[in-house]
């Protein structure tokens, strides 16, 4: 048995890991795009302020890691797929035959149709090459742009303001990280990351880039009639999943590629894993891409499981979750955040502290829950949202005091046990 993935990232790496336990004498071969060793994106910013060097970004640091596993990594990206003769086409040429194959190509960053948005100096920060363009052209006092403040652009945030840099974040959205946070939230990040002299535009385009002469090489415009002297640009706008080479596979793809409770594609013996699959919520039960490490992790796992298993473990879904360090403040989401029609939501903020907690039930079970500056709560709240535990008249308690949901939590756990002890008996 010839198992092929494409793509080397969390997702990719955890399912070769995976098939050869399950495996051990199938041959597994993992196309990797990069001319680096499989590395994790979430450790670019400890690179970029010099915490660590390259080579700690490499998500597995034995050198002979993959080899002692027999798992070969092969350089090159896929420009086709025929899956009716299971064979990959190679960019440059060249074929590789597979019997099944797991996709893991990840998503790319994308750039918005701005007028100068390819000029010099001008970067992403999404691979360890983009990473070395950004260590090479910044240092301290250099005046970077940074536009996007959603859950990617803050992480780079906090490795730009690391570095010393005079920073001013351009958002086109009303807050910052709209995707995880309402406005009371979101905007007390944007207060907290002023406070600490990073200059933040919210509700705010940037019409044109211009180059010019002087001592700051580029000119930003913004829909407010402003230009903005910059020596770099870090655009995080946006990515969107890799499934070019796959049209006229014959494999479906939505947001993302789309798959079943086994992580299967359309297509007999192809599955999907990691940012570009449309992977199962646990809380709506619906299918979408959940860009997160963790989320990639296991599906990776899950996916070798049912490649060598056949389709005997459904996926039971994933928390929608996000976990945030924004130049040392910590917000966290989880699950429904935003609420669900008919639902009901306790609150409590201090702003001149910047803490912040939002609950949101679905009668009397915690469906989504928020939070900032207050990571004590972060264990529970993901626990009474992937449990789906009742919380009786726990509910009413928390829709005047909900800093009291480790007490909840508890009480829900005892229950529990209580409720198991009795059948048993």
């Amino acid at each position: 048995m010839h198992y092929v993935i494409i793509g080397a990232g969390p997702a990719g790496v955890n399912a070769a890991e995976h098939l050869r336990k399950f495996d051990p004498s199938g041959q597994i071969t993992m196309l990797v795009a990069e001319d680096v060793p499989p590395y994790s994106r979430m450790a670019l910013p400890y690179y970029l302020v010099g915490e660590i060097g390259a080579e700690g970004t490499y998500l597995r640091k034995n050198t002979d890691h993959f080899e002692s596993l027999r798992i070969m990594l092969q350089p090159g990206r896929a420009s086709s797929v025929d899956t009716a003769a299971k064979r990959i086409n190679l960019l440059g040429g060249g074929t590789l035959d597979y019997d099944k194959l797991l996709i893991a190509t990840g998503a790319t960053a994308t750039r918005p149709p701005i007028p100068g948005i390819d000029l010099d100096n001008i970067h992403n920060c999404w691979s360890l090459k983009d990473s070395h363009k950004i260590v090479a052209s910044t240092e301290p006092g250099s005046k970077v742009i940074l536009m996007g403040a959603g859950f990617i652009g803050c992480i780079i945030l906090e490795a730009l303001a690391a570095r010393g840099v005079d920073l001013t974040v351009i958002e086109m959205e009303n807050r910052m990280v709209s995707r995880m946070t309402n406005e009371v939230m979101g905007t007390m990040i944007k207060d907290w990351c002023v406070a600490k002299g990073i200059n933040v535009l919210t509700s705010t385009k940037v019409t044109e880039i211009t180059a010019v002469s002087g001592d700051n090489p580029l000119s930003v415009k913004t829909d407010a009639g402003a230009s903005l002297p910059a020596d770099v640009i870090i655009c995080a706008t946006g990515v969107r999943s890799n499934t070019a080479f796959l049209d006229g596979s014959g494999v479906k793809v939505d947001m993302g590629i789309v798959v079943d409770d086994f992580m299967q594609t359309s297509v007999p013996d192809v599955y999907a894993a990691g940012d570009v699959a449309q992977g199962k919520d646990l809380s709506t039960g619906e299918y979408y891409v959940q860009a997160i490490q963790p989320t990639a992790v296991e599906h990776g796992k899950l996916a070798a499981q049912n490649m060598v298993h056949g389709h005997q473990t459904p996926h039971q879904g994933n928390v929608n979750m996000n976990v945030l360090d924004t130049v040392g403040l910590i917000s966290t989401s989880f699950g429904m955040w935003m609420g669900v029609e008919g639902g009901e939501e306790a609150e409590m903020s201090n702003i001149e502290k910047f803490e912040y907690l939002n609950l949101q039930f679905k009668d009397d079970v915690l469906v989504g829950a928020s939070s900032l500056g207050m990571t004590q709560h972060v264990g529970v709240m993901r626990g009474l949202i992937q449990t789906g535990a009742h919380l009786g008249e726990w509910k009413d308690k928390l829709l005047k005091e909900p800093n009291r949901i480790s007490e909840a939590y508890l009480a829900s756990a005892q229950s529990l046990h209580l409720a198991l002890g009795a059948d048993a008996a």
